[in-house]
């Protein structure tokens, strides 16, 4: 990445899915992504439990001695339905709460193969970042192809008009975790000149924000 100015990146927020999934795959793409990030010297930040994708990329963030943190709403832990968090974990009431804790404590955001709960993630920061709220990289770990038909509708909506080229910067794609990682340290946020003059009030967990840092 000779003469790009890299962005520092302490945290990944890392959405995906509490299965599987069919191909084995996607299971080895989540353990290399904890791995790669483990090795970057990058904290964890996701929606905490064990299930699925969600504790393969963890427990292997846990392995290379990096920080886990799992943001879970306290409906989940109820009769451990989605098992034991690997690494901090910071129960909330709701799930917007999560979402918005997730973005405050992250510095960049991956999606990997999910299902509806991931691609809700993935879009509400995609959406957040559009209209200025934040201004952090986000990227899918395209495995396999999974995302593609994502990516095409994407596309074709640009082409239809309902997304604007500059908004369709936000979100970024590659095939390998670390070719991923090294987009989004090189992103550099293009705000729509109308919507960067939005003014946001501060969400009711900002006044938390240092504390949890801090704890992390």
């Amino acid at each position: 990445m000779e003469g790009v100015l890299v962005r520092k990146i302490k945290k990944i927020c890392v959405f995906c899915g509490a299965n599987s999934g069919k191909d084995v795959a996607f299971v080895n793409a989540a353990f290399h992504l904890g791995k790669v990030l483990g090795k970057r010297k990058i904290d964890l930040v996701y929606g905490g439990g064990k299930l699925g994708l969600m504790g393969c990329v963890s427990t292997a963030v846990a392995q290379h001695e990096r920080q886990v943190l799992g943001i879970i709403p306290s409906a989940f832990t109820i009769n451990n339905l989605v098992g034991e968090t690997c690494g901090k974990e910071i129960k909330v009431a709701t799930m917007q709460e999560r979402l918005v804790m997730m973005m405050e404590l992250s510095d960049a955001f991956i999606a990997l193969p999910g299902g509806f709960g991931t691609l809700e993630e993935l879009f509400q920061m995609i959406s957040w970042a559009q209209l200025s709220i934040h201004n952090k990289p986000i990227g899918v770990l395209n495995i396999n192809g999974f995302f593609n038909g994502l990516l095409s509708f994407v596309d074709h909506a640009v082409k239809q008009e309902f997304i604007t080229p500059r908004a369709r910067k936000i979100l970024i794609s590659a095939t390998t975790a670390d070719e991923l990682v090294d987009k989004l340290q090189a992103f550099r946020f293009e705000s729509d000149p109308a919507l960067s003059k939005l003014k946001w009030s501060p969400s009711s967990s900002q006044k938390e924000k240092l504390d949890l840092t801090l704890r992390l």
